[in-house]
């Protein structure tokens, strides 16, 4: 009878011993997976450590000269446009981005008589649609960021909603998974 007892309480116990070891091996990697955020502090730190190195010296260099405060002049000009997420109306001025560009598909665009980078993301059933702009197309365009890089000596607008002849022709589709 002892013989029964131990052969059904051993296998219970290590399956018991499985399942509390798998338990915990999940609970491990969520907690690492998710990083957590920086302090206040902890992020200007960064920031200051960051703009120690070459390439944040060249950064800030570019930030002060002529070339970085027009850019920057340039994006004050749109800022209220870009915060309240209002319709700005734009002429395309070329179909191609700047030489050496790696910001995917867009445009130039022409806004408030100043010349921006205009990008999408677009889903392919969404890429017709916008390929069919021409240059000196008006268009009604609507976007929350506007970013910079002394790369390009125009801004980027990352353009979330797109009109053309009182027609939708784009809209960001929401992130899978995202908030």
């Amino acid at each position: 009878m002892k013989k029964v007892i131990y052969a059904l309480i051993l296998p219970l116990i290590v399956v018991s011993g499985l399942v509390f070891a798998n338990f915990k091996i999940k609970n491990e990697t969520a907690e690492r997976s998710a990083p957590k955020p920086l302090s206040a502090a902890e992020t200007e730190a960064e920031r200051k450590r960051w703009e120690a190195t070459p390439e944040g010296v060249k950064f800030k260099e570019w930030e002060v000269s002529p070339k970085g405060q027009k850019v920057l002049d340039d994006i004050a000009k749109i800022s209220k446009y870009t915060s309240a997420f209002t319709n700005m109306e734009a002429v395309v001025t070329s179909l191609s981005l700047p030489p050496g560009s790696r910001l995917g598909f867009g445009v130039m665009a022409r806004i408030d008589s100043v010349d921006y980078i205009v990008t999408f993301e677009p889903e392919k059933s969404q890429l017709e649609q916008l390929q069919s702009l021409k240059v000196n197309d008006k268009i009604i365009i609507r976007s929350h960021y506007v970013s910079y890089a002394p790369k390009y000596s125009y801004p980027i607008v990352s353009v979330e909603y797109v009109e053309r002849d009182s027609k939708v022709i784009f809209k960001r589709a929401p992130r899978k998974g995202g908030c």
